[in-house]
């Protein structure tokens, strides 16, 4: 019952973590999305002023944005004009000292320049364009003093002439805008105030999964936890905000709001593959020559015999014991396969050797003997071949031929380590074997040259894809 409840308990936190992790991805992907509407609203403000004035309206105390109050006091004189006509007429004293007005302006906005705050130097060449196509001049201003007189007025009508403005002029000047400056330099922006709500959320949620895990897993210490999953404070940075893609991404795939793995998979497919290729030159290259140069310097053969200088892994000699297992399986399970070939052979060298001994020819002198069966040589090489492998199999299953083996493995080792550490030995040894190494480096290098780091790579991911 309390093993049931503890299962019950387990697959209720797996539950409510997966639950969480994928709550958590999409705030910071939420986050995000505000993140990237935030850094692209100043490029895209006159579309969005265009297309949905309202979110303009919402938005812009957010990026601390005030009207412009050149440009602002420009329009409310143009609207102040619209009115002053219908009422006055064209003729009109305020009529035309609105007009005035409106020039003088005209000419210290070109001057000014009231557009350089805003960073919006091509929407004051655009207004520039537009006037002096429209007027057929070379200059702005003169196209400006030729709007705002009552000659144009009269010519065209008032109507036309306002309708011009309003068409094409208005929405140009009403872009415009004033972004006041603090005390560092830097524009005023208060994304800052949403963003770091967000920030704190953050913040707890790598807090408190470290520490949950730290709680849980206390092989690996809480300031390590908060090391591999580094990524996870890109989420903290008030600047270089555009990194958070990657938290983002991982906590989406990890959580499996998204699966990424085709995409990552496409995105690094060639990469991959030749990089997987470099390194696989690399660390063989460099395992080889680490190879050659403990055969030279003498190492391997040290660590072989010097049992001081070798770091083992168990009690257990290992030497001892692949040598005793080989043994053992040599004459248990080898012998009594290649029984019938032994025993050939074993015909063959004793029939031989029996033929051309003394005793052989001693007999073959003797009268009647001459003619001894070829037989009974078959007989006797038969029954010493089949006596030599059951004898051998025979000693080693028994206790005392056992230890007669042993001692006989003892003194070949002893014997053989000797003959390795002679100086004359080692050095034809090592010579040899580091010329061995050369030719597997060269050879391997040269023909991975040849091969298709992709050909390779797609051949591993069609047996990833197998069945198990």
């Amino acid at each position: 019952m309390v093993n049931r409840q503890i299962k019950t308990n387990l697959i209720e936190t797996l539950e409510m973590s997966s639950w969480w992790a994928k709550v958590v991805a999409i705030i910071a992907l939420v986050n995000f999305v505000l993140v990237l509407f935030n850094m692209s609203y100043l490029p895209l403000r006159d579309v969005y002023l265009k297309r949905v004035p309202a979110l303009v309206a919402m938005y812009d105390p957010v990026k601390a944005i005030e009207p412009h109050p050149e440009t602002t006091y420009y329009l409310e004189t143009v609207d102040a004009l619209t009115q002053v006509i219908e009422q006055e007429g064209i003729d009109g004293k305020s009529t035309q000292n609105l007009l005035n007005d409106l020039q003088s302006q005209s000419l210290t906005l070109l001057d000014e320049n009231p557009f350089l705050i805003s960073n919006k130097l091509g929407t004051l060449a655009k207004i520039k364009r537009l006037m002096r196509h429209h007027f057929d001049t070379l200059s702005a201003k003169n196209a400006f003093k030729q709007l705002w007189s009552q000659d144009y007025f009269k010519t065209v009508g008032e109507k036309e002439a306002i309708g011009f403005f309003e068409q094409k002029i208005r929405s140009l000047l009403a872009s415009n805008y004033f972004r006041p400056i603090d005390e560092n330099g830097l524009y005023v922006d208060e994304f800052w105030r949403i963003d770091g709500i967000f920030i704190i959320f953050f913040a707890l949620e790598i807090l408190r999964k470290a520490i949950w895990r730290s709680v849980n897993e206390p092989d690996v210490s809480f300031g390590d936890r908060l090391l591999r999953r580094w990524y996870d404070w890109l989420l903290l940075l008030p600047t270089w905000r555009w990194l958070r893609i990657i938290p983002v991404t991982a906590r989406l795939h990890q959580s499996r709001v998204v699966n990424f793995e085709r995409v990552l998979a496409q995105l690094t497919y060639e990469p991959a593959a030749y990089l997987a290729d470099r390194v696989s030159n690399f660390l063989l290259v460099r395992l080889i020559n680490q190879t050659q140069d403990s055969v030279k310097s003498g190492e391997v053969i040290k660590g072989l015999f010097d049992s001081n200088s070798y770091v083992k892994v168990g009690s257990a000699n290992k030497v001892d014991a692949i040598s005793d297992r080989l043994l053992e399986l040599t004459i248990e399970k080898v012998l009594p396969e290649v029984k019938p070939e032994l025993e050939a052979l074993l015909r063959h060298s004793l029939r031989e050797s029996f033929k051309e001994s003394n005793v052989y020819r001693g007999l073959a002198t003797i009268p009647g003997v001459q003619s001894l069966p070829v037989e009974v040589i078959e007989q006797l090489a038969d029954y010493l071949a089949a006596s030599t492998l059951e004898i051998l199999t025979n000693s080693y299953a028994d206790l005392e031929g056992r230890e007669l083996f042993n001692h006989l493995s003892v003194q070949f080792k002893q014997s053989l380590s000797q003959e390795l550490q002679k100086p004359n030995t080692q050095s034809e040894l090592q010579s040899l074997l580091t010329e061995l190494l050369e030719e597997i480096k060269i050879n391997y290098v040269q023909k991975s040259a040849q091969n298709d780091p992709e050909a390779t790579l797609e051949e591993a991911e069609q047996l990833r894809q197998l069945p198990s």
